[in-house]
């Protein structure tokens, strides 16, 4: 079976659970076009990656979710985008790698990081992966952290657990948004 990333569910509110996420490290690689192709463009060189393509040519055991996000320069982010750009998407790597002991990757469109612990509001739907499909989602979940009185911090993200032959109505997807909690206490990724 896939590892997942290790979370622990820390609360729940209208259609979303609340989770504390501890650090973890990811391979990533930004492509450009819409929300739709990108993962189909950045898949290859990340499986390649974990499957060796790098200066130990070790492999790294596939892991779930697959996280997406939508940035401008690489920096600003940004909610959406109508008519395709730039969107990072990324591999979480097994518990067992550190930024320290994973591979180097070959490929120079491949980075590895570590993502920092974050406070994170999640909200589950199935179907396709589809741009419509997240924003509806993720305005949905927008919405019910303001009535909550959580506070939004960073960019959304798109995180999809399982393989395009999967049937879409079986489908686990995510929407992920970092929140500052009631104590001030600020996560971000």
């Amino acid at each position: 079976m896939t590892e997942r990333q290790a979370y622990d569910v820390v609360g729940h509110g209208d259609g979303y659970e609340l989770r504390s996420y501890p650090p973890c490290v990811v391979a990533e690689v930004d492509v450009t076009g819409d929300f739709e192709e990108a993962g189909s463009l950045a898949f290859r060189p990340l499986l390649s990656y974990i499957q060796g393509s790098n200066l130990s040519r070790e492999s790294v055991a596939m892991t779930a979710p697959v996280v997406q996000h939508h940035t401008l320069d690489m920096t600003a982010p940004v909610i959406q985008s109508p008519a395709g750009g730039q969107h990072t998407v990324a591999f979480v790597l097994p518990r067992s790698v550190t930024l320290a002991t994973a591979p180097v990757p070959s490929d120079s469109r491949v980075r590895v990081r570590e993502m920092p612990g974050s406070l994170t509001a999640v909200a589950r739907y199935s179907g396709r992966w589809s741009q419509s499909s997240y924003e509806r989602h993720l305005s949905a979940l927008l919405s019910a952290l303001a009535a909550d009185g959580l506070v939004a911090v960073g960019e959304p993200r798109f995180a999809r657990f399982d393989p395009p032959f999967k049937p879409w109505f079986l489908r686990r997807n995510e929407v992920h948004i970092d929140v500052e909690d009631s104590t001030g206490r600020e996560s971000g990724r």
